[in-house]
């Protein structure tokens, strides 16, 4: 007990420090760093203002997981780590799981938890309000945002035929050192997380002074995210609408602010992102080390900008180079406009509205492909148009940890997507709803808590 309680102060010290010492210059000044805690609605937005903790460490183990990426053969002789190679293969009987995606999520949650516990305790005023407001909200956003992307790793696909059994992840809702880790069931991990994202939605302003900020978009566009992995499409529609109600820009892949040669071709924080985080992804997945599927490459068009924009030549492959980080590490994790325009076509596809979906699909894909060439897509039937929008779904979504996810409710749909890794010409397959989609949690976790593994 006493080595948990020490661990989970340490966590908590240390979220407060990362926060006090990463703000970056365009967002507010940082709290006076004598303070040993803070108290003010100033010293508590400067919490959620420190990126490297809250912007910057999103979980990613599910994007080394899924195919979209893979090694060849010099590189995977070449990891640093065994562990690595079985990771690659899905072999994770052994497998010690020591990524920081974990522990940085839980360092952001405390962030959460503590403000929460001292909002209300700071007088709501007419001068204060926006800025109260902004606090408050942003606490339940991150919270649920962090829950989500810990869920999508870590436990089953959301399935009402089990999920009140399926093991979720632990939710964290209070800053106390003294209140053991459980873990919930997916049902409670997904409940929590939809409460949270709404409340955040009752506070936030309906666009941030900065894409590093939550705002009533993000909380629409997460819901959206959300209740699209728990399929339950009439509220993802319903939310993705909302979110492009706010903000639907879309950027045109002609623009010359967009430099397709590039190994960096995108401008930082560009007009489509409604929020910014990046997440830690394996190996396999990083951009310095792994090549795109080839075939998933070929699906690209000559037309399609993406093609070139996305992708460079290197080492007999294709690496991506396309992520929304505008830098040429860390990969984008975000909320964008792109993936709300795509999950409300997806959506009005499965209503079986095909001119609505087509619509969607056809505005996204017009600013995608070189000027005059573009022939917009057509559907005759729902399998059809829904066939369509998940290719697109796929292509355009690239690198920002949605395949995983995507891939695991789909099965749940009857998808039958069977993964794939050729290693020393020896095949390796996941099979739909295998177990192993829910990763292992770290060995240390389990260690200190006794919490069941996955």
């Amino acid at each position: 007990m006493k080595r948990k309680q020490t661990a989970l102060y340490l966590a908590g010290i240390i979220a407060i420090l990362f926060a006090f010492s990463s703000c970056k210059k365009y967002l507010e000044e940082k709290p006076d760093k004598k303070l040993v805690s803070p108290k003010s609605l100033d010293d508590l937005q400067g919490l959620f203002d420190g990126d490297f903790l809250m912007n910057s460490r999103t979980p990613g183990l599910g994007e080394a997981a899924a195919t979209d990426t893979y090694a060849n053969q010099a590189n995977y002789n070449n990891y640093i780590a065994a562990v690595h190679k079985d990771f690659y293969i899905w072999n994770f009987k052994n497998y010690q799981n020591n990524s920081s995606g974990w522990g940085n999520s839980y360092l952001a949650i405390y962030n959460t938890n503590y403000t929460l516990e001292r909002i209300d305790g700071i007088e709501r005023t007419a001068l204060n309000s926006a800025k109260w407001d902004n606090v408050k909200g942003s606490a339940y956003f991150y919270r649920g945002y962090y829950f989500l992307n810990l869920a999508w790793d870590y436990a089953k696909a959301y399935d009402p035929a089990s999920f009140e059994k399926d093991l979720g992840i632990p939710l964290r809702s209070t800053s106390d050192i003294n209140v053991p880790s459980v873990r919930a069931t997916v049902k409670e991990t997904y409940d929590w997380i939809i409460n949270d994202l709404k409340q955040s939605a009752k506070y936030l302003p309906d666009h941030p002074i900065h894409p590093m900020r939550p705002s009533k978009a993000a909380s629409y566009g997460a819901l959206a995210r959300a209740y699209l992995s728990m399929r339950q499409y009439d509220s993802a529609y319903k939310y993705a609408d909302l979110s492009l109600q706010l903000k639907h820009d879309l950027l045109d892949y002609n623009s010359p602010d967009i430099n397709e040669t590039s190994t960096v071709p995108f401008q930082p924080f560009n007009n489509e992102i409604i929020f910014y985080t990046q997440h830690t992804s394996g190996p396999a997945a990083s951009p310095s080390t792994g090549h795109i599927d080839s075939v998933l490459y070929a699906s690209y068009e000559a037309n399609d900008k993406r093609k070139t924009i996305f992708f460079r030549l290197f080492n007999g492959g294709q690496r991506f180079k396309g992520s929304y980080t505008a830098a040429t590490v860390g990969l984008f994790s975000g909320l964008a406009t792109d993936e709300m325009y795509l999950t409300r076509a997806e959506c009005h596809a499965r209503a079986n509205r095909i001119t609505e979906a087509m619509n969607d699909l056809n505005t996204l894909l017009e600013m995608r492909w070189a000027t005059g060439t573009f022939i917009p897509f057509a559907a005759s039937a729902q399998g059809e148009a829904l066939a369509l929008i998940l290719v697109e779904r796929r292509k355009e979504l690239l690198m920002r940890n949605l395949r995983w996810i995507d891939i695991k409710r789909l099965n749940k749909e009857g998808a039958g997507i069977v993964l794939k890794r050729m290693v020393n010409n020896q095949e390796y397959t996941l099979e739909p709803n295998d177990d192993r989609y829910a990763l292992p949690l770290p060995y240390r976790i389990i260690d200190i808590t006794g919490m069941p593994q996955n």
